[in-house]
């Protein structure tokens, strides 16, 4: 099962997306075999094709990608599909924007950074255990019972950040 410190990798000019995409699908596999769920060759589509690249993606924009694979596929295939990647950790819905994006860390319980960049559009999925740790004791602190744990900060990445500098 794939572990990752950060998905930084992505943005580096070098970066294989192929790599990302086959590892994502192995980890799904491999997690849904030790679970004891299927992952049916809908969801398994339906995951390939949020992999496709680091953006976010929308859960219409999967069924018009999946309606020339899968003719009879409706939205709410896609909705079940989606609703068993969350529940399995394949995937994050990023609640700010609507869509969907591949979980780096599938085979570990975590809590969600996520750093999306309002130029190239692509999403980065950050650990950050100090800042995690922080908002734990805050609600903590405040006696709240938190379900789920997920901050979206929406801003520029290092890398188009350094492009408007190099082009100003």
């Amino acid at each position: 099962m794939r572990s990752s410190s950060s998905s930084s990798a992505h943005a580096s000019a070098k970066h294989d997306h192929t790599k990302c995409i086959s590892a994502a699908l192995d980890t799904a596999e491999q997690l849904c075999v030790v679970r004891g769920v299927q992952l049916t060759p809908i969801r398994l589509q339906v995951l390939k094709l949020i992999w496709e690249s680091h953006q976010a993606v929308k859960a219409y924009e999967l069924l018009d990608r999946l309606k020339p694979l899968k003719q009879e596929a409706k939205p709410a295939t896609v909705y079940r599909a989606l609703d068993f990647l969350i529940e399995q950790g394949l995937i994050h819905r990023i609640e700010s924007l609507n869509a969907f994006i591949g979980c780096h860390y599938s085979g570990q319980q975590h809590e969600q950074l996520l750093l999306i960049c309002k130029e190239c559009h692509e999403v980065e999925e950050r650990s950050a255990p100090a800042v995690m740790d922080a908002l734990s004791s805050e609600i903590d602190q405040a006696g709240f019972i938190a379900h789920s744990k997920a901050i979206e900060i929406h801003g520029i990445c290092a890398k188009c950040s350094k492009e408007t500098d190099a082009q100003g």
